[in-house]
């Protein structure tokens, strides 16, 4: 199969290293779970959409963003199988090469290149199986959907949704072998 697979809060811990640095940089103490909303913003009144954003495009950001347990191990994993496995994000442009460098290609030394694909419109990836948090990105994507739980996601009703459900990389595989079997019976 194809996987595509998002980078951030799926295989790296984004959402943890940008309030803590949004937190720092402007003396605030928010915290991961008032992540209630794709707006990262609405949890810091006060601050401009750039005071909050633009935080991930200063030198040294990518650089102490770590990476999810399991997620380099569970990567490895699917490629063992002979699956493709392809790293589809969507990264400001400015930040690319130091996210690239100081995070994916760090933590994850056994991808390339030639498995990354940057966009904001992950439905017109064709791939097999989307492995995300972001459910702006799962809904209407033809291929199925797996979805990372975090904390803007966690009211989302994701079976009604035809989504399956994850809390962390042992449950991607669990489910992407589901996924595996599913396909071998059709």
């Amino acid at each position: 199969m194809t996987i595509l697979v998002d980078m951030d809060d799926t295989i790296e811990q984004l959402l943890k290293e940008w309030i803590r640095s949004v937190n720092e940089k402007f003396g605030r103490s928010a915290a991961v779970d008032e992540v209630k909303s794709w707006n990262v913003a609405a949890v810091y009144p006060g601050l401009s959409w750039e005071d909050v954003y633009m935080v991930t495009v200063e030198p040294g950001f990518w650089g102490r963003v770590e990476p999810i347990p399991g997620a380099a191990e569970g990567l490895k994993k699917l490629m063992d199988r002979g699956h493709d496995v392809m790293i589809v994000t969507a990264t400001y442009y400015e930040s690319v090469p130091e996210k690239m460098r100081d995070l994916l290609f760090k933590y994850f030394p056994f991808l390339s290149w030639d498995q990354v694909i940057i966009t904001s419109r992950k439905q017109m990836i064709k791939g097999d199986v989307l492995i995300d948090d972001g459910v702006h990105n799962l809904e209407g994507g033809d291929y199925a959907k797996i979805l990372v739980t975090a904390p803007h996601n966690v009211d989302y009703d994701a079976e009604a949704n035809g989504m399956i459900r994850v809390k962390d990389w042992d449950e991607i595989l669990s489910a992407v072998e589901t996924l595996e079997r599913n396909a071998a019976e059709a």
